[in-house]
């Protein structure tokens, strides 16, 4: 028999769950500490090209030299693909 929800009673809709374990500390006031494993975060990439590279250097250059932290990561995210462009695909007749 195909089972559509976990035992638990609660719906995961497709996400990942992740696996908590206790660690317990010693001493006097040991108590029980729940650590939450995380899963690491996957960004959607694309393969930026050469002029991807050097406009997101230069961006990131003028973040540098003019104390704009929001510009100096957006460059990085354009030199590493992981900026958003070409995302949007609709309106497109395949």
């Amino acid at each position: 028999m195909h089972r559509t929800a976990p035992r638990h009673g609660h719906a995961t809709h497709g996400r990942h769950t992740t696996r908590t374990t206790t660690t317990r500390r010693q001493g006097l006031f040991g108590r029980r500490k729940v650590v939450h494993h995380q899963h690491v975060v996957h960004h959607q990439k694309r393969k930026p090209s050469l002029g991807d590279k050097i406009s997101g250097a230069l961006l990131k250059l003028k973040g540098t030299l003019t104390h704009r932290p929001g510009e100096k990561a957006a460059g990085t995210r354009r030199m590493r693909g992981t900026d958003g462009r070409g995302s949007r695909r609709t309106g497109r007749h395949w």
